[in-house]
């Protein structure tokens, strides 16, 4: 296997939690593979200092770049064959989360958009129809393909180009140029919900590793893969979890917060503030826990969306009132996501053992919907969806707002639900029921959540990190066979 190479896109924080803090780069390189890791440019040397070893190189992943070629060449047509990307899968599985973004183009979108929109949601309802429109539309985005890595392919002449996702983001440009070439490519999927939030390829993609059969089929019958070309890997970011190599010791976890070791702890995951505010599930917790309206005595500790910190936003707006809180109520603390820095925002690795020791000390774990359900169901720990619709939403013109009420039947959620690996709360005295059941029963859905986890992650030894460096490592194998045989 010498000389093999593999080009490797980590264009998101967790993306770098896949590929670098996991058994997958380890897998590659016992496997006699070079790998050439593509990542922000402002944070190369850092990522060089922190990860580097023999057989690894790192390089800048020119996303500004990438984003001024979408900006500046053909902007408008790029930017709806994207939408309908997103939007356009199968019919064949749930599109309630895709229907959920199609509203709020509908509301955000600029005036010039809004015209187009009925003509967009037509589209839409062919390709949901129609393989073959679905076929035309992926192979119509070819012609967008810039020459923005080709000095990085020809160095390194790579047997493999692997990213994160299937073009869904700007690595769609790095895809390209390596399929032009005749390149192989792969995909990895690192979250959750993205076979069901994202559909149609963005790039000419050979093979994909996804997390369950779940999202295989997700895979197949929404966007059209050959179940062949889509390997069950696992997730490779979670094996920490499952090995428990992040966890912090409790006291040390509780002296960072300054948390009351005699109160019983309820953990909030914010999330989902893009349609809707988290502020009165926050808001409500706090009162509950202030007020001591729950069996025992509590504290809250909150932990903020990456979202929150996007500068000038609504959400931003939102993490301050959130913060008053914890001024204001003696029992509620906050948790700031740790940022990696650069274009890689606040998904990061940073804080896995933050995020970590948050789920594993929680007596009750709170969010809505997040991915951190799956997650917080490996530490085995009690969850509660909380879902208080706030009246009016966002309240503010031109931005669009979803009841949480009316998300339950999204892919995820509903697995969720239906797996009865928590409960959701959808008024206050709901939610104020369902935390008094797991203070009083921690132990109550257990036997659910544990079969979720082995539903959503299938392998639940820690091992998904090898196994799709393995994988990867094969798909190598099996060319340089294929160019002996020619």
């Amino acid at each position: 296997m010498a000389n093999k190479r593999i080009m490797i896109s980590a264009d998101h924080g967790l993306a770098v939690v896949y590929f670098l803090q996991t058994d997958v780069l380890s897998a590659l390189l016992e496997a006699g593979i070079e790998v050439v890791l593509l990542t922000d440019d402002g944070l190369k040397d850092q990522i060089t200092k922190r990860f580097g070893r023999p057989g690894l190189t790192v390089e800048g992943l020119r996303l500004d770049q990438a984003r001024r070629y979408f900006e500046r060449d053909h902007h408008r047509w790029q930017y709806w064959l994207h939408f309908l990307r997103w939007m356009g899968g199968s019919r064949r599985i749930n599109t309630t989360a895709m229907d959920g973004h199609l509203r709020q183009m509908g509301v955000e979108t600029s005036r010039r958009g809004k015209w187009i929109m009925p003509l967009i949601s037509l589209a839409t309802w062919v390709l949901r129809r129609s393989r073959l429109a679905r076929r035309w539309l992926v192979n119509a985005q070819q012609r967008f393909t810039p020459a923005i890595y080709a000095d990085l392919l020809d160095q390194y002449q790579p047997d493999l180009v692997v990213a994160s996702t299937p073009g869904w983001r700007f690595d769609r440009y790095l895809l390209r140029e390596a399929a032009a070439r005749g390149i192989q490519t792969a995909a990895v999927i690192v979250g959750w919900d993205n076979p069901s939030s994202y559909r149609l390829p963005g790039a000419p993609v050979n093979w994909i590793t996804c997390w369950s059969e779940i999202q295989k089929t997700e895979l197949v019958e929404g966007s059209d893969w050959a179940p062949e070309r889509v390997h069950v890997g696992g997730i490779p970011s979670y094996d920490g979890y499952f090995r428990k190599t992040w966890l912090m010791p409790r006291d040390e976890y509780y002296r960072l917060h300054h948390l009351d070791p005699q109160r019983r702890l309820l953990a909030y995951a914010c999330s989902f503030v893009t349609f809707s505010p988290n502020i009165r599930n926050i808001e409500t917790l706090a009162r509950l826990v202030n007020s001591d309206q729950l069996s025992e005595p509590c504290q809250l500790l909150i932990r903020l969306h990456p979202n929150h910190f996007m500068k000038g936003s609504l959400y931003e707006k939102e993490a301050e009132r959130v913060r008053q809180l914890t001024r204001e109520y003696p029992h509620v603390h906050l948790v700031e996501p740790v940022p990696l820095g650069g274009e890689l925002g606040y998904y990061s690795g940073e804080d896995m053992p933050e995020k970590a020791s948050m789920m594993a000390y929680a007596d009750v774990f709170l969010t809505v919907y997040s991915t951190m359900v799956v997650e917080t169901a490996i530490h085995d720990r009690p969850i509660v969806a909380v879902c208080l619709d706030v009246p009016g939403g966002w309240n503010t013109p031109g931005k669009f707002s979803l009841k949480l009420s009316e998300i339950g039947e999204w892919p995820t959620h509903q697995r969720f639900r239906q797996a009865g690996a928590g409960r959701a709360a959808m008024t206050e005295e709901e939610l104020a029921a369902a935390i008094n059941r797991y203070l009083q029963d921690p132990s109550a859905d257990q036997a659910a959540r544990q079969q979720f986890v082995r539903d959503e992650c299938t392998f639940t030894d820690g091992s998904a990190g090898r196994r799709t460096g393995e994988y990867l490592a094969s798909l190598v194998e099996r060319f340089a066979r294929q160019e002996e045989k020619a």
